[in-house]
């Protein structure tokens, strides 16, 4: 990818950053769509009977985008793919160290926090930079089987597959770098990722991202540039999150949904109507009406992820 032109000066303003990369995000997500299909891992909850069945069988132009850290999975992905990179050597122990207390202060305070998130991310640039892009992928999937498989919320799994037994695209939209959460997306049988984008240089990483984090308003241009180089109809759409920071993605869609939600996104989505539903605690969902077959089983940064994916598949 010819990322060099990609990068922000400084004094562009954060939603041209955000325009970026969200951009980068959609573009590398259509690059790698999954093929496989992962079986349905709960059964059906309790039905609300005056809500009409969704995911709707047969509507090609809905699709489902799900957060990933908190959501799909326990905790961070990054930490669990700086663990592995250190067992293989990749940094010293002191980063290490660095790694679980930002794990540490992401279960305590139940939240994103951006201070946190973005340090997580210079570090985990700081360790791939001058590492080849095929290395990371390759390790990255035996770190999912050491780290990652077993903290999958069984409960969200199952609603990204209602998706896909209805027929629709299933994406992943993360603040994670885009190949772990490619790799994430595919051993759960999802169409795709959209993630944070790294900039390569010829396969080998440079140590700088394309925009910046697919984070916030940046999930949310990824979104809507994927939805307009897929021909999708955002509101028969759906996306899942746990976190306040992605109201603009929620928003975004015809279907939200507060999964395992902080404090926010809980006072928010009840405010709004939208569906509610917590697999921390076992509780069902507080309606908001979580929909029959559901519980089966800033501009830039967003187009250009979506483009990246959208080229690939073509």
């Amino acid at each position: 990818m010819a990322a060099l032109g990609w990068l922000t000066p400084r004094r562009r303003s954060a939603t041209a950053r955000s325009v970026l990369a969200g951009e980068a995000a959609a573009e590398a997500a259509r690059k790698t769509s999954a093929e496989d299909e992962s079986a349905l891992l709960t059964g059906v909850p309790d039905q609300a009977p005056e809500e009409p069945a969704f995911p709707v069988a047969g509507d090609d132009r809905a699709a489902a985008f799900f957060d990933l850290d908190n959501t799909v999975m326990q905790g961070a992905a990054i930490f669990h793919f700086g663990r592995g990179l250190y067992k293989r050597k990749f940094f010293e122990r002191r980063e290490l160290t660095r790694f679980a207390w930002q794990q540490a202060w992401f279960r305590l305070a139940g939240v994103e926090d951006p201070e946190h998130m973005q340090d997580a991310r210079d570090s985990a640039l700081s360790i791939v930079k001058g590492h080849r892009v095929s290395e990371l992928m390759s390790i990255g999937e035996e770190i999912y089987d050491e780290y990652m498989a077993d903290r999958i919320w069984p409960g969200t799994r199952a609603l990204a597959q209602a998706h896909l037994d209805a027929g629709q695209r299933v994406w992943l939209v993360t603040a994670a770098p885009v190949e772990t959460a490619t790799i994430i997306a595919r051993r759960l049988g999802l169409t795709g990722a959209l993630g944070t984008v790294a900039e390569s240089v010829d396969g080998v990483y440079t140590g700088r991202l394309v925009g910046e984090p697919l984070h916030g308003p940046a999930k949310a241009e990824a979104v809507r540039a994927l939805a307009a180089a897929e021909e999708l109809d955002l509101e028969r759409c759906a996306a899942y999150s746990d976190s306040h920071n992605d109201i603009p993605m929620l928003s975004l869609v015809g279907h939200p949904y507060a999964i395992n939600p902080d404090t926010k996104l809980r006072k928010h989505a009840r405010a709004l109507d939208w569906r509610l539903r917590d697999y921390r605690t076992g509780r069902k969902a507080a309606k908001v009406g979580i929909p029959a077959a559901a519980g089966v089983g800033a501009l830039a940064g967003g187009t250009a992820a979506a483009l990246a994916l959208h080229r690939r598949r073509r």
